[in-house]
């Protein structure tokens, strides 16, 4: 079995990109290799943010790795949140308070369109590959759901008349922007 690190601390992630890869790849974390080190997201971009986490991983442990950078682009707010998409509300990464920040900005307007990104940048024997997920969909008016994590309560995929925290995570796991960009990533490495 191959092993790739995923350099990420997000244990909602990990679970959802071990659903998708495994058994084909074991996915090792940033736990298991025992680094609990904060990692500067400091690009404006989020092919930039996922970069800069896998490179530090490779460049730190010298292991083939990946790592991720999501954002939620809201239309009407001229794609904010976007690469602040964690640290909306303030440092405390605190996924209520940056819901609340974006309906409150949101107000009434009629405007809801958003969409969901999240690009991967893959460092595989000192070769950068890049894969990009995409999914549109609305902004609720309140958060609905249990499941998902983020703003998931408030993310309503085109298509659909749920939130994605309303999806079952096999549901999610087949239509959301992480698992587009995953897709893309195990179709790459299955060429390998």
């Amino acid at each position: 079995m191959k092993k790739l690190v995923f350099a990420t601390n997000n244990a909602h992630k990990l679970s959802e990109v071990r659903a998708i890869l495994e058994p084909e790849y074991s996915i090792v974390s940033l736990a298991e290799l025992n680094c609990f080190d904060d990692i500067p997201e400091t690009a404006d971009t989020l092919d930039g943010n996922a970069l800069i986490k896998a490179k530090y991983i490779h460049d730190k442990f010298g292991l083939d790795c990946f790592a991720d950078d999501t954002g939620l682009e809201v239309e009407a707010l001229g794609g904010e949140p976007g690469v602040y998409s964690a640290r909306y509300a303030g440092d405390a990464n605190c996924a209520h308070e940056n819901m609340c920040k974006v309906l409150d900005k949101l107000g009434d307007n009629t405007n809801r369109a958003a969409c969901f990104r999240t690009v991967i940048a893959l460092i595989q024997r000192d070769e950068t590959s890049y894969f990009e997920g995409r999914i549109d969909g609305t902004i609720a008016t309140q958060p609905r759901g249990e499941n998902g994590f983020g703003y998931d309560p408030i993310f309503v995929p085109e298509g659909y008349m749920v939130s994605f925290a309303q999806l079952d995570s096999d549901e999610k796991n087949k239509i959301s922007h992480r698992a587009l960009a995953v897709q893309k990533l195990v179709r790459f490495l299955q060429k390998k």
